[in-house]
């Protein structure tokens, strides 16, 4: 596996990744954002279109940390819906909220993350979710990997800058799952030389 750098990105493997990714840092904290990127936005999360069988089929283990509204949304339209440019997306309450959040003291939760964290089933969150705020531009022989700048995640970029947290490492077990880890181990390597270079 390799890597190399390219005008405002780095490519490893099959995946283009931006400038931005590499050079942000991010830390998340819920009791800041309260987890608004659940509860915010015009569509709901990208899911891909194997994990809505996954989500299909774990669903009655899902619903009982779901809410009645979540549960009423998925019962009359499903698991998914398409959002403007027909990308497979998860369905929104009263089109904001998605379907599949609850709240614990003021703070969105998603409940697919919750039943995985009780042990009801093996699948964790659709994978845009643990990676945000990396979005995936699929391309038909590369994977286009940016990162989403939201006003709602200032906290986080002001708590990773603070700490000093890139934002890779801090999504390195996403990665992982994603891309695995042979592919994570060249990025994070690769990031290293540069910023020596840049010392």
């Amino acid at each position: 596996m390799w890597a190399f750098l390219l005008i405002d990105m780095i490519i490893v493997e099959k995946t283009l990744i931006s400038d931005d990714v590499c050079e942000a840092y991010f830390a998340c904290d819920l009791k800041l954002c309260k987890g608004k990127c659940c509860v915010e936005g015009d569509y709901g999360a990208p899911i891909e279109e194997e994990e809505i069988s996954i989500i299909e089929d774990e669903l009655e283990k899902i619903k009982p940390y779901m809410t009645s509204e979540g549960i009423d949304v998925v019962s009359r339209i499903g698991v998914f819906e398409f959002d403007i440019e027909g990308v497979f997306v998860t369905p929104l309450i009263t089109n904001k909220q998605c379907a599949f959040v609850y709240h614990q003291n003021d703070i969105a939760f998603c409940a697919i993350e919750k039943a995985f964290i009780e042990k009801k089933i093996n699948f964790q969150k659709p994978i845009s979710c643990h990676l945000y705020p990396i979005r995936i531009l699929k391309q038909p022989e590369y994977d286009a990997i940016n990162y989403h700048k939201w006003d709602i995640c200032k906290d986080a970029c002001k708590s990773g800058t603070e700490q000093k947290i890139p934002l890779h490492k801090y999504l390195k077990e996403a990665l992982i799952r994603k891309y695995g880890e042979d592919w994570y181990e060249i990025l994070d390597k690769y990031l290293e030389s540069i910023n020596k270079k840049r010392e």
